[in-house]
């Protein structure tokens, strides 16, 4: 057969729909639109492979309205006018229109906005499907007056599941080869497969051909690999589970765990992220959340970040992991970064305030006579490089924003801020 196993297996009843249960059970919202025979206009979101065009197919057949598909990739508005056509011949037949945008979020706000008044009058049920987060991907308008359907990804028995359905079925899918799986076969496949359910009965089938090919009846554990070849693991660079991951490595490096965060670097770089954006997030981290406990955690980043531009893949990733490893077990400080969020509320609150006359500079001698500089106490005159002298604003008087933790380096730079303060604190009283 020409067509691939996965459309031919593709479920003729919403019964037969395996996975999805939160949308398809008893009770619950689709199960409930089918029995109602009132299909409402819907986005469906999730990864590939779960079910999304299927879905699309099944509710307008089984609430009896006419499919019509359009592949956002390859149509623009000319397609989306013509189906809306199509939709009102449909409607003076007596027949409703169910319009299946297949990633709608590769249509731009123009194209959308061209759909905004077919969904609002009715004319058509716009079942819209997506792998990218609609709040991004969407717009407003139209997303508020549809509802947002999240799928999940397909567990390790729903794939298996469907591999043993394919393989059993004589009529569409490999029954009449009398293929069998052998120990350990099914493991792969959904290893293989991450809950993608084309990509298992893709590899099904073609481990199918590779094992009649040599002349055994068996699918080896060794045949689904080499059918498989590489995981294409889950992780889209420009879409939401490059935020996921991403979010989960630097949170892994923030909670200390440098294991959990070396994993998460390597599903970035094999899924062929840029080592250079791993770096940036690196250096960033080495400010906002080791900050002054660890000094050093800056420069090794900066060094990071600088032998992997030189050197490049595959032997970046070295000393990617080198950073990544110092920088989630050094100690952790945020003092620095909440810091410069209090003075950045200062600076907004007030605007810009003058600067005293004694921290002014007075290069000319009219600037000395009018009180540039005067009373500027130099701090190296002091055995400790401490004076009691105000550096704020008068009107914001003394602040404290940086509040050094007692862990790692800060232990040492708290001791001396508490010295410097206080004495500031004298000449505050003294007033």
């Amino acid at each position: 057969m020409s067509q691939p196993l996965a459309d031919r297996m593709r479920p003729r009843r919403l019964d037969e729909v395996v996975g999805q249960e939160h949308l398809l059970g008893p009770g619950k919202i689709l199960n409930q639109m089918v029995a109602a025979g009132v299909l409402h206009s819907m986005i469906l979101w999730g990864a590939p492979g779960t079910g999304k065009t299927t879905l699309a197919i099944l509710l307008a057949q089984q609430s009896g309205a006419e499919f019509r598909a359009i592949a956002a990739v390859t149509a623009g508005v000319g397609d989306l006018r013509e189906a809306v056509e199509a939709a009102r011949r449909d409607l003076e037949a007596g027949k409703r229109t169910v319009l299946f945008i297949d990633e709608i979020h590769r249509w731009n706000r123009a194209q959308q906005d061209a759909t905004l008044p077919h969904v609002e009058s009715g004319l058509i049920t716009l079942i819209g499907a997506t792998t990218e987060n609609p709040s991004f991907e969407v717009i407003s308008p139209l997303l508020s007056r549809v509802r947002l359907l999240v799928l999940n990804p397909l567990t390790d028995e729903h794939i298996a599941t469907l591999v043993r359905r394919a393989l059993e079925d004589k009529e569409r899918g490999l029954g009449a080869t009398n293929l069998s799986l052998g120990g350990g076969a099914m493991e792969e496949i959904v290893r293989y497969a991450v809950g993608d359910a084309r990509r298992a009965l893709g590899t099904l089938e073609i481990a199918a051909e590779l094992a009649a090919n040599a002349g055994s009846t068996t699918i080896t554990p060794e045949t689904v690999r080499e059918a498989s070849q590489q995981k294409a693991l889950l992780y889209d660079r420009a879409g939401e589970e490059h935020y996921n991951v991403i979010s989960a490595f630097i949170k892994s490096m923030r909670g200390s765990d440098p294991d959990a965060a070396l994993y998460w670097m390597m599903r970035m770089i094999e899924a062929g992220e840029d080592p250079l954006f791993i770096a940036r997030r690196m250096v960033i981290f080495a400010s906002e959340d080791v900050g002054n406990a660890d000094p050093r955690a800056l420069q090794i980043a900066i060094a990071v970040k600088d032998a992997v531009d030189f050197v490049g893949l595959p032997e970046g990733v070295i000393p990617l992991a080198q950073g990544v490893t110092y920088l989630a077990s050094a100690p952790k400080s945020n003092a620095s970064y909440l810091a410069m969020m209090k003075a950045r509320e200062d600076v907004r609150a007030h605007d810009a305030l003058p600067v005293p006359l004694h921290l002014r500079n007075a290069p000319t001698g009219m600037m000395k006579a009018m009180g540039y500089g005067k009373d500027y106490q130099y701090p190296h005159d002091d055995p400790e490089a401490i004076n009691a002298q105000m550096y704020f604003p008068d009107k914001l008087g003394e602040r404290d924003y940086y509040l050094p933790n007692e862990r790692g380096y800060e232990i040492r730079i708290r001791e001396f801020l508490e010295r410097a303060r206080a004495a500031r604190s004298k000449k505050t009283s003294r007033g």
